[in-house]
C-alpha cells in the first residue's frame, strides 16, 4: 500500500503540472470482460440496497454473498442482486473463499470493525463514509490496511465525479491564485427523533450481532435503523454523516495532505428537544500550517444548521474555495461558479469529461490492476477524522491542538481520552491493530 501511495502522488503531480487539465480528467480503460470480482454486501439497510444495486450494475461485477442481521433487509437485498447467500454473520461472509472483496454499509460503530476483520481475511474493502466512528480506530484501519496490502476504497464518491477532478485540477493551477481557505456546509431540516423508551427487539433481528462491539444498550427504535446516527455509541453525527463529504472536498481543494494543527469550534443542541446526543448546529474552523517556522497557514471552516431550508448559494450542501484572486463554489447538486476578484463572474475555462469511471468501477479496477483508488485509506482518515475532531472540540467548548506527524493531541488529556470509545468487554470484534 505505502509504495502506491507513492506511485499516486508522484502521478497526480507529475499529471497536474506537465499536462492540461483536460488530459487529467481522461477516462481510464474499463476492465476486461473475463475479468471478474465477487462481491459480498455487508449491511442491507437503504444506504447498502442501494450500493448493492450500484455493485451488481457495474462491469465485471458480480454479488456473491449479502449480510444483514435484518431478516427483511438481507432478504431485500438477495431479491435486488440474485446473490446465492443471504446470511446473517458477517464471518459466514468472510469465512466464503468465493468472496474476492466486501462493500461495507454497516452502522457506523462497525466500520472499522468489519473492514479490519474484512482486510484481516484477505478481503479487499470497500466502506461507507465515515471510514471510522472515532478518530482512534481510523489510526487502525490504516496500519491495517497497509499491512495486508488490500486494496481500500472510501464512500466518499464526489472523488469519481468529473466536475470534482476539474475544479481541483483548476485550482491547482492557480486559478484563482493562492488558495487559503475553504469552506464546507451541510444546511437541512431534519426530523425529531423525539423521546422514548427501550422495548423488545422486533421479530427477524439479530440486535445482540447488531450492536456487535459497542458497549451494549437495550433495543430502542429511535437508536436503530437510520437513526443511530445520531448516538454517541453507534453513530458519528451529521458531520460525519452527510457533512464528510463535503469536509472530504473542501480539504481536497485546500491542499492539505494531513491532519490539521488546531481545531475550534462552537455548537451544540440549538433546535431539537428530542433524545439526539449530537449537534444540530456547528461552526469549526480547522488551521493547518507547514513550511519553515510553520510560516505556511490554511483555514477550512464548517458549517451546520440541521433546522434550516435557507440554504448558503441555494444548496444544501456545498464548498467555497478562497484565494488570492478569486473564489470557486462547488456542490454536489451540480452547481459550479467561478469569481475572479472583486465578484466578477468568469467562465470556468476547462469542461469536465463525459464518461469516465464510477467510484465504484475504479475499485473493481484497482483490485485487478493494483493502483490506488480515489478514496484511499489514508485521504478517508485524514478527512473523516475531521468530523471526529469537531465533534470533539464543540462537546469539550474549546480549541486543541495536534501534532499531526505523531498523530496525537498536545497537552490535553481529556481531549485524548476521547479520541476511542468503550467496548463490550471481550467481544470478538473489537478492532486492534499491531503497530500504533
Amino acid at each position: 500500500m505505502k509504495s502506491h501511495r507513492r506511485r499516486f502522488m508522484l502521478d497526480f503531480g507529475s499529471t497536474v503540472l506537465g499536462t492540461t487539465a483536460a488530459a487529467v480528467l481522461r477516462p481510464r480503460t474499463v476492465l476486461a470482460a473475463a475479468e471478474v470480482v465477487t462481491v459480498g454486501i455487508i449491511g442491507c439497510g437503504g444506504q447498502g440496497q442501494g450500493l448493492a444495486k450500484r455493485f451488481k450494475s457495474t462491469p465485471n461485477v458480480r454479488v456473491g454473498s449479502v449480510c444483514d442481521v435484518d431478516k427483511s433487509n438481507r432478504d431485500k437485498a438477495q431479491a435486488a442482486t440474485g446473490a446465492p447467500a443471504a446470511v446473517e454473520d458477517l464471518r459466514r461472509v468472510l469465512d466464503d473463499r468465493s468472496i474476492d472483496a466486501v462493500v461495507i454499509a454497516t452502522p457506523d460503530h462497525w466500520h472499522t470493525p468489519a473492514a479490519i476483520l474484512a482486510m484481516e481475511a484477505g478481503k479487499h474493502v470497500y466502506l461507507e463514509k465515515p471510514c471510522c466512528q472515532n478518530f482512534r480506530e481510523g489510526l487502525m484501519l490504516c496500519e491495517v490496511a497497509r499491512r495486508t496490502k488490500k486494496v481500500f476504497q472510501h464512500g466518499t464518491q464526489f472523488r469519481s465525479d468529473p466536475t470534482a477532478q476539474a475544479v481541483i485540477a483548476a485550482l491547482r493551477t492557480g486559478i484563482i491564485g493562492e488558495v487559503l481557505m475553504s469552506k464546507a456546509w451541510n444546511v437541512q431540516r431534519r426530523n425529531s427523533i423525539g423521546h422514548e423508551q427501550p422495548t423488545s427487539v422486533p421479530a427477524g433481528v439479530n440486535y445482540d450481532l447488531w450492536v456487535g462491539p459497542a458497549e451494549f444498550v437495550p433495543f430502542q427504535s429511535n437508536r436503530f435503523h437510520y437513526n443511530w446516527r445520531w448516538w454517541h455509541n453507534f453513530g458519528s453525527g451529521d458531520m460525519g454523516n452527510d457533512g464528510v463529504h463535503e469536509l472530504d472536498v473542501a480539504r481536497w481543494g485546500l491542499g492539505v495532505e494531513s491532519l490539521p494543527n488546531t481545531a475550534s469550534g462552537v455548537g451544540g443542541k440549538y433546535y431539537f428537544d428530542d433524545d439526539q446526543q449530537f449537534p444540530d448546529t456547528m461552526t469549526v474552523a480547522f488551521e493547518y500550517t507547514s513550511g519553515p517556522m510553520n510560516t505556511v497557514r490554511r483555514t477550512l471552516i464548517y458549517e451546520q444548521r440541521l433546522w434550516s431550508t435557507n440554504y448558503p448559494s441555494n444548496v444544501d450542501s456545498g464548498v467555497e474555495f478562497y484565494g488570492t484572486k478569486g473564489k470557486i463554489f462547488l456542490s454536489k447538486r451540480g452547481k459550479l461558479e467561478l469569481l475572479g476578484e472583486r465578484n466578477e463572474r468568469l467562465e470556468f475555462p476547462v469542461k469536465p469529461a463525459e464518461g469516465g469511471m464510477t467510484h465504484y468501477q475504479d475499485f473493481v479496477q484497482a483490485i485487478l490492476d493494483g493502483h490506488t483508488p480515489k478514496g484511499d485509506v489514508q485521504t478517508a482518515f485524514h478527512s473523516a477524522a475531521l468530523s471526529h475532531l469537531g465533534n470533539l472540540v464543540v462537546r469539550l467548548g474549546r480549541s486543541i491542538k495536534l501534532d499531526p506527524i505523531t498523530m496525537t493531541v498536545i497537552n490535553d488529556t481529556e481531549a485524548e481520552n476521547q479520541l476511542g470509545r468503550n467496548y463490550r468487554a471481550g467481544h470478538w470484534a473489537i478492532p486492534h491493530a499491531e503497530k500504533l
